[in-house]
């Protein structure tokens, strides 16, 4: 059975609808009003294996804020909804994902205790019409809604569209990862018994 999670999210600010599908195939549907951002959901969802449905509007009109951050919290939402109990999966997943100039790496925990730490600095303040500050308060977003440590690190690069590209894709396989069923797994990988 599909681990799959629909998740509503109404504010002044924004209006989001998100579904994701964590043993999918990499289809998406992506509608944030930001191009750019679009692109690396969509090449999120594509790496990692899931069927992802985001449909955002924003107070695009102020800035981009509102929307990617809020987007993140739903998406962080879905993410924990789908996986459920945690029983089975591999609980942690890592990745070093190279992009021409760019080398990214990203450890996922899905332990239920938010963490997030971010080394990564732009040399530009826009990729398009997405504001490269807004990376951090995505990733930070989803980590903290999603009840997951979230490690995210530019090894190198030079090229900003380059370095995010392959934040999302490397964040992607970590996840695919971290939520893959493991047989040897019976409930929990904890000793605690839950996660």
């Amino acid at each position: 059975m599909n681990r799959v999670a629909s998740v509503n999210r109404t504010t002044k600010e924004t209006d989001i609808q998100v579904a994701i599908n964590i043993d999918g195939t990499g289809k998406s549907e992506i509608n944030t009003g930001i191009g750019f951002f679009d692109h690396m959901l969509e090449g999120f969802a594509k790496h990692g294996f899931f069927d992802l449905t985001m449909i955002v509007k924003g107070d695009l009109q102020v800035d981009g804020h509102h929307t990617v951050e809020d987007a993140g919290i739903v998406l962080g939402n879905a993410i924990k909804d789908a996986i459920g109990d945690k029983a089975g999966i591999a609980r942690y997943g890592s990745f070093i994902l190279p992009m021409d100039d760019a080398l990214a790496l990203c450890a996922v925990d899905l332990c239920g205790r938010p963490y997030f730490s971010f080394e990564c600095n732009f040399d530009v303040p826009m990729v398009g019409d997405f504001d490269t500050q807004l990376v951090r308060e995505f990733f930070y977003a989803v980590s903290y809604s999603a009840g997951m440590n979230l490690h995210i690190k530019m090894l190198s690069g030079m090229n900003a569209h380059h370095m995010i590209e392959a934040l999302f894709k490397a964040f992607a396989k970590a996840l695919d990862q971290a939520t893959t069923k493991d047989l040897r797994i019976t409930n929990v990988l904890s000793t605690k018994g839950i996660l």
